[in-house]
């Protein structure tokens, strides 16, 4: 069977949806349609099928049932998780905690904070991208009322200690939320006995729909108090008041279903497949280096700099193979990655950074053609880079750009 061109490896911007993730949504989007606010059958088939949906998604993570709230994505989770806290106990305290390398959902989220009289402390990481500890618990104070650390880093992969930074928060009072977008559905998570009181994440991280995405609230030790950021009818038990999409809520329910069932094999498989993708790249090109925890990292992640060329030249002559320089919510941004500075790179190596994400649905024909081609268009592109226009070579000022 012949390749399918281009190959996808950007399945940290999106994932493909399963196509039972499909197959369980298109009987919302045809005969059962209606409103699961609605008293009647068509409300009581909806409302059942969000239930079920959002028994699979706890499940998943660990939590109970009732401490899953839907959204309209991570994003949006983040926002009511971060905001909703702030908001809730500003009487007690007016300060926050998080780091460098956090997504620009919890960074903007904060920056807003403050503009609204809050103190933020956002923390520097070691060169592969982990935080430390002792760092939090430094910077907790009276006035703390939410640390802030995501699980794993959607640019380099690196796991986050949470387990630690969590128990520090407990021992001092603090709520502790993390952004766990990119590890839900492809690393164990299990709320029960990791010391988080906020979760935020998304369903097609993990190959279902696009615009569904949730927020676990723990519901004891005590109960998290959350001020609301979307008014209007009291759905989500008061939280997020919208109508339910049913069909992307049933989606993502099969989606954690599908990812609790199959992410043991499924880790172990795709973790050979970037190994293999690491080692024939880095094995062939000189002066490549993988950034992010070389140990404690997504299966699906490698973060790659090509010293002596630019990414985005090489992405644009790399048109068979979908790969990113980031996060997709920063790609209009023309600035280098702030995750690659946190970590110590300077502009030219943050401009030299690819980042290959690995799914599912990713076959060994499909990384070998991968190491092929980005071998062939990195070696053209630093021949470029080293000669300008008229054979003479080109200065270190000039590859800086």
């Amino acid at each position: 069977m012949p390749l399918a061109l281009p190959v996808y490896l950007d399945n940290h911007s999106t994932t493909k949806p399963d196509p039972r993730v499909v197959d369980a949504m298109l009987p919302y989007l045809r005969e059962r349609f209606g409103n699961a606010a609605s008293e009647h059958e068509y409300g009581y088939v909806a409302r059942g099928a969000v239930e079920i949906a959002r028994e699979q998604v706890a499940g998943l993570i660990g939590a109970k049932k009732d401490e899953v709230v839907f959204t309209s994505g991570a994003t949006e989770s983040v926002n009511l998780a971060i905001k909703g806290v702030a908001e809730a106990n500003s009487a007690r305290g007016r300060h926050v905690i998080t780091a460098a390398t956090e997504h620009k959902a919890v960074l903007d989220t904060c920056a807003v904070l403050e503009r609204h009289g809050f103190a933020v402390t956002v923390l520097p990481v070691d060169s592969t991208g982990k935080i430390s500890p002792s760092d939090v618990e430094r910077a907790i104070t009276r006035e703390t009322i939410l640390v802030s650390i995501m699980m794993a880093n959607n640019e380099i992969g690196t796991i986050a200690p949470l387990a630690e930074v969590g128990a520090l928060c407990r021992s001092h009072g603090v709520l502790c939320h993390s952004d766990a977008t990119q590890a839900v559905g492809r690393i164990p998570l299990d709320v029960s006995h990791l010391p988080v009181d906020l979760v935020s994440f998304s369903s097609h991280k993990m190959h279902g729909p696009k615009g569904i995405g949730a927020l676990y609230i723990r519901s004891s030790r005590p109960r998290i108090r959350l001020v609301q950021q979307i008014d209007g009818g009291g759905h989500e038990g008061g939280l997020r008041s919208g109508t339910a999409n049913v069909p992307a809520v049933v989606g993502f329910g099969e989606a954690a279903r599908i990812a609790r069932t199959e992410m043991e094999a499924e880790t172990l498989s795709i973790a050979t497949l970037r190994d293999r993708l690491v080692n024939g790249i880095t094995s062939r090109l000189e002066n490549s280096r993988v950034n992010g925890h070389p140990a404690d990292r997504l299966p699906n992640n490698a973060n790659i700099t090509f010293g002596g060329t630019k990414a985005d030249a090489v992405i644009l002559e790399l048109r068979d193979v979908a790969v990113s320089t980031g996060s997709a919510c920063s790609s209009a941004s023309p600035a280098p990655s702030h995750v690659l500075r946190a970590i110590g790179l300077n502009r030219a190596e943050t401009l030299a950074s690819i980042r290959f994400g690995l799914s599912r649905f990713t076959t060994r024909e499909e990384i070998d053609y991968t190491i092929g081609r980005v071998v062939e268009v990195v070696q053209r592109q630093r021949d470029r880079y080293r000669r300008n226009a008229y054979g003479t070579p080109v200065t270190e000022d000039e590859t800086r750009g």
